[in-house]
């Protein structure tokens, strides 16, 4: 049932899972969209159809997030903030979101930040819901109903891949989503539990070979995937992991430029370099592995989850797979709030939103 007004809704961040956010939550028609970009023809672009005419609801506005004062006017009046701005902006984001008594999601990969944020949601009156998304998000929903079957848990696997359908370069891959956030999961320390145990593992190691509808791929450590899974599973499982996948080869190449070229001590010039030589494709898809192995009814049992979703490159919008996935994953959660299905205050973990419920919901459904 609709409610009576609209929830007001800031949308920080303009850029490709942003504007897919303001077009799918102004057309459900129960919110009010604020688009805010840094740069004004990006904030109008996303409240904006393709043939021009404004979304119902919707409202644009050119602001600098980075200024608290800003921020703080921003969000004032607002009922939920989602903040899909770059992910060093995300703590402020969400220290005024407190402020302002403003519930607060993100789909954040970074691990640092969102524990900065967990602790902000203590004893907080307004929800807090970082890591909502592919991975993290529904990779930990649907990793979390999987393992739920099993009486006693062995091992949960968790593969994601944000991938071009046809790759042409060297690396095997396309930028689909944010460039910083891309370089980011693969430079830090990954969570992983290894023997009930909660420990750190580097980012690019532990490389496996995986084989998918007759194509093969490779997987290997990347940070922020398993969301808070790590801290809430140690000791009840004996081992559990993340793994990004990519095409074969994929790996290496970014270990030479990481590592042995050293741009992992430059950062802003790997970016630059990234979103120099690789082009933007619509034409993607979204692997989602999940294999969850235990005690099951007595017997030692394995389960699988496996998904592939494509992007809508023939569509008039184009939108792709990753911005498909990452904006279904962000509505999908608010929805559940605001209808009630979750908690309504403090932190709300993925693995605390229902599976059944997600996948049902209108925009959860881009899953199903």
């Amino acid at each position: 049932m609709a409610p009576s007004t609209p929830h007001k809704v800031l949308l920080l961040g303009a850029g490709k899972v942003g504007r897919l956010v303001t077009h799918l939550l102004s057309e459900s028609g129960d919110y009010a969209v604020t688009a805010v970009d840094r740069d004004e023809a990006s904030a109008r672009s996303a409240i904006h159809a393709h043939d021009g005419r404004q979304l119902p609801a919707t409202s644009a506005q050119a602001a600098d997030i980075s200024d608290s004062g800003a921020l703080n006017a921003l969000l004032s009046g607002q009922d939920y903030v989602i903040s899909c701005a770059p992910f060093h902006l995300t703590l402020p984001v969400a220290r005024a979101a407190r402020e302002q008594g403003v519930h607060y999601l993100d789909p954040t990969e970074d691990v640092a930040t969102t524990k900065a944020v967990i602790e902000l949601a203590d004893g907080a009156d307004q929800a807090f819901m970082p890591q909502c998304g592919l991975a993290p998000g529904f990779i930990t929903i649907v990793a979390n109903d999987v393992a739920s079957k099993f009486d006693t848990l062995d091992s949960v696997k968790m593969r994601v891949g944000a991938l071009p359908v046809y790759p042409h370069n060297w690396l095997k891959y396309n930028l689909t989503w944010s460039t910083e956030g891309l370089i980011n999961e693969y430079i830090q320390a990954c969570e992983a539990v290894v023997d009930g145990e909660l420990v750190k593992v580097p980012a690019l190691e532990h490389i496996e070979r995986l084989n998918v509808d007759g194509l093969e791929y490779e997987a290997f450590n990347t940070s922020g995937g398993l969301g808070t899974l790590a801290d809430t599973w140690r000791g009840k499982v004996r081992q559990l992991n993340y793994k990004s996948v990519r095409y074969p080869g994929h790996r290496d190449q970014i270990a030479l430029l990481l590592h042995d070229l050293k741009f992992e001590e430059d950062v802003q010039g790997l970016k630059t370099v990234l979103e120099r030589s690789l082009p933007h494709t619509y034409q993607d898809v979204v692997l989602i592995f999940v294999t969850v192995s235990g005690e099951m009814n007595g017997r030692y049992a394995q389960r699988s989850y496996v998904k592939k979703i494509y992007g809508d490159a023939d569509s008039a919008q184009k939108w792709g797979a990753i911005q498909i996935t990452t904006a279904a994953g962000l509505c999908g959660v608010l929805d559940l709030h605001a209808d009630g299905t979750l908690k309504q205050k403090g932190f709300v973990r993925q693995e605390d939103v229902p599976f059944k419920a997600f996948i049902e919901n209108r925009f959860g459904k881009a899953y199903a």
